[in-house]
């Protein structure tokens, strides 16, 4: 009987779709793997194809290819320490979330996903069948457990593995960032840990994925809740953790424990990785942006900075004549200190041109919004025009609020391949910016110090599509903005339940409308990385046509 078992985690980042580069960064791990001893090597959820997958896991071809990767893997892997690696698998006519257990060249064992998702970002029941709660698999002579993902916060699954022999948890994840999202886990997992008196591993996918983020942070817990083993959030990273057998059962042995980042510098984090991994994994090495002078775009622009280095980022004035001083001398001192390229290219000759051709079919009306947009859509067309000749990503600069009642023109500064701030509350922007300027950490790029004047962070906020414009022309505060938006959508709150907090009812009616008129807008938005339990898109969905309205 063995009293030793040593396995490596693997906080990996995958690339959906990308079966041959996943399989090779498996066969790397499991190569540091053997050459530490090690009797598993444990990889997360769904490694191999990449999470998540959505639609493209029902094609038969993929399929196929995705089974052929894992029994290549497998023979590619026969002398060493077992893999559990994530991936899709067929039985019979059923479609499973699975993790497959690779020892000695062939697949000896499969784990089916019990506990399927549909909430939230999730929509696994839709794409996969629930698999049957299975009993425990046997590693050089120890019984290892694997609840894949949800199946571990719930009791079901762990209780039955507990019951029929079970001695380690191993919980492969692919569990994607939000805001305290750390806790939550940990919660939820010291509740199984204590509920079977069994250590527990926790490894989690690290990268960015479309909207998505996936933070690591992995970690290890020992019966009694007690935390052995906190990885690195955001990075890539192996640890190995060794597990001995004592008279109370397997108990894992102290090892690394990575101090957690507050909540500022996680979100930040997010995202860079979002981005950085959007650009990456879609084949881009360079971004632009239009930089105003105002303080959205030079957060994106700080984040572009940070996660490409500064040569790699362009920022494009485009000033027409509403255009202040301040602002051109705002956006100026931001790529000076970024260290970023700055290009300006006035409007005002296109936009006169376009004012000419529309002259006669706009005859006798009066200059409205359709003139405001004009200028903004005239900024669109000017930056995918670069981003087309130079092959660079175009970024959106929208944040959160702005994107939430439609305070951006559509085919205008919502032009863009990707939006780093799209679920950064405005309130959360101004923080973030001085969050930024007050740290700097090693795998920042761009310059440490006050990147951001505080000149941008102070000055009331405006589009400067007419003379003397501020937002607040059109929008509540932003603290009151923030605070209503955030009862609407991240609580579903009522009018009622915002007006007995004090709102005033008009206000909140103002805003619940302008929510709902703009979904089409959404619709159409560019991705950006999750960082809040409610983003727009997979997390909340609503018909574009909705004629319904709270008036209770």
């Amino acid at each position: 009987m063995t009293d030793r078992f040593r396995l490596t985690m693997a906080q990996l980042n995958a690339t959906v779709g990308d079966l041959t580069g996943n399989a090779a960064r498996a066969r790397a791990a499991f190569a540091a793997a053997r050459d530490a001893g090690a009797d598993m090597l444990a990889l997360p959820e769904m490694f191999i194809t990449g999470y998540q997958t959505q639609d493209l896991v029902l094609k038969p071809a993929f399929l196929r290819d995705c089974r052929a990767a894992i029994e290549q893997l497998a023979a590619d892997c026969a002398d060493g320490p077992t893999i559990g690696i994530g991936g899709p698998w067929t039985k019979g006519d059923k479609l499973h979330n699975a993790w497959l257990i690779l020892q000695g060249g062939q697949v000896v064992a499969r784990v089916y996903k019990h506990e399927l998702p549909h909430k939230q970002l999730f929509d696994e029941l839709r794409l996969f069948d629930p698999g049957p709660i299975s009993g425990p698999y046997v590693v050089n002579g120890v019984r290892i457990g694997s609840p894949i993902c949800e199946d571990a916060w719930w009791p079901a699954v762990t209780e039955t593995l507990a019951e029929t022999g079970a001695e380690i948890l191993i919980v492969p994840n692919g569990s994607p960032y939000h805001r305290d999202k750390l806790d939550l886990r940990m919660g939820h997992m010291v509740a199984r840990v204590h509920e079977g008196g069994l250590p527990l591993a926790y490894v989690n996918m690290v990268g960015g994925q479309d909207d998505q983020v996936y933070d690591g942070a992995s970690f290890v817990l020992n019966p009694g809740g007690h935390k052995v083993v906190q990885m690195a959030p955001f990075d890539e990273g192996l640890v190995h953790v060794d597990f001995t057998r004592t008279s109370e059962g397997w108990r894992a042995e102290r090892g690394e424990m990575v101090p957690q980042p507050d909540a500022w510098e996680q979100d930040y984090r997010a995202m860079c990785v979002g981005l950085g991994d959007y650009m990456r994994k879609s084949g881009f090495r360079k971004a632009l942006l239009g930089l105003s002078g105002g303080i959205d775009s030079a957060l994106v622009a700080t984040i572009a900075a940070d996660v490409l280095g500064p040569d790699n980022v362009r920022g494009v004035r485009m000033p027409s004549e509403y255009s202040s001083q301040h602002s051109l001398d705002d956006a100026e001192a931001v790529a000076r200190r970024l260290g970023i390229r700055m290009d300006t290219i006035p409007i005002e000759g296109p936009r006169a041109a376009v004012t000419e051709a529309l002259s006669g079919v706009m005859a006798g009306t009066t200059p409205d919004l359709t003139e405001e947009n004009i200028q903004s859509r005239l900024r669109g067309l000017l930056l995918m025009a670069l981003s087309n000749k130079f092959g660079e990503l175009l970024l959106s600069t929208g944040n959160k609020s702005e994107v939430a009642v439609g305070y951006a023109t559509i085919y205008g500064d919502m032009a863009g391949g990707y939006n780093p701030l799209k679920d950064l509350y405005k309130t959360r922007v101004f923080d973030t910016c001085r969050w930024r300027n007050a740290n700097h950490r090693p795998w920042m790029l761009a310059p440490a110090g006050e990147v951001i004047p505080p000149n941008v962070i102070t000055k009331p906020p405006s589009a400067e599509l007419r003379p003397d414009q501020t937002d607040q022309d059109s929008l509540p505060p932003y603290e009151v903005l923030d605070a209503i938006l955030y009862g609407l959508i991240e609580r579903d709150q009522s009018v009622a339940d915002l007006v007995a907090q004090g709102f005033d009812r008009d206000t909140v009616k103002k805003v619940e409308h302008l929510v709902y008129v703009s979904e089409w807008k959404r619709y159409q938005a560019a991705p950006g990385p999750r960082v809040s339990p409610r983003a727009f898109w997979l997390d909340r969905r609503y018909p574009l046509v909705n004629r319904w309205r709270d008036n209770g």
